[in-house]
């Protein structure tokens, strides 16, 4: 009987030993999974391509000053007709122009005071109206940009902005450069891993950085999120940084 007890026994202890020795090792299999799974790798995606302007934008203005309301407003207007010839000459429509407003407002200047100081003083009133010119035709905005000087030369009261010159596009330029720029932080990615016996996993977390449009050969601080966008040239580089957060598999 004594003996019997002592072979149950002894069976127990073995089966016990190898209970508690699987339970170890699937415990250890866990563990290597749930320490594997916590690690990862954090990447910058970059993709650039050129791109070209398709539209212009061009601001001219009249400035004009008078002694009163009414001959302001009178030399504002007989101002338009030279302007007018001057764009319709350079073949810029009618249909592309955004005709501002008309102001006429008090002016004013500042006087030196005996005492010191300056007291502001109205001296007649200011007139202005802008004109915003809209074309496909990029040529055209740029001949008449540079011709704008000789309508100046003659005595003009007209000045001019710098022509803006956009991409209409860009979401779409955008988004095929979001996709080149994940491709680019996966080989990254696998470049940095390769010497380690460790692959790249699923994608944990993607967030995009900044997303340039600039003067084509121009470069910018890929660690800016804020973005960049050129509008003073008809050729540009758009560029795309995105982060993206990989999971390591051992």
């Amino acid at each position: 009987m004594e003996k019997q007890l002592t072979i149950a026994m002894a069976i127990l202890g073995i089966t016990l030993a190898l209970g508690m020795s699987s339970a170890a090792f699937i415990l250890g299999v866990q563990a290597k999974k749930a320490v594997s799974s916590q690690q990862s790798i954090t990447v910058k995606g970059l993709a650039e391509k050129a791109i070209t302007a398709d539209r212009a934008e061009w601001r001219v203005s009249i400035f004009v000053n008078a002694p009163d309301f009414a001959q302001a407003l009178a030399k504002l207007r007989g101002e338009r007709p030279a302007l007018d010839k001057f764009l319709l000459d350079h073949a810029l429509d009618k249909a592309g122009w955004q005709e501002g407003t008309e102001f006429v407002e008090p002016h004013y200047e500042d006087i030196p005071l005996p005492q010191g100081g300056t007291k502001s003083v109205q001296n007649g009133f200011d007139a202005h109206q802008d004109i915003v010119i809209s074309t496909q035709d990029l040529a055209k905005i740029v001949t008449a940009s540079k011709d704008f000087l000789s309508l100046q030369a003659e005595g003009r009261p007209v000045d001019a902005d710098a022509p803006l010159y956009l991409a209409s596009n860009l979401e779409d330029v955008k988004m095929s450069l979001i996709g080149a720029a994940t491709e680019n932080a996966r080989k990254r990615a696998n470049e940095f891993t390769k010497h380690d016996g460790v692959s790249v996993g699923v994608m944990r977390s993607a967030s995009q950085g900044a997303f340039y449009i600039l003067a084509a050969g121009a470069n910018a601080d890929t660690d800016d999120y804020g973005g960049v966008y050129d509008k003073t040239t008809i050729n540009k580089t758009a560029k795309v940084v995105v982060t993206i957060v990989y999971n390591i598999e051992q």
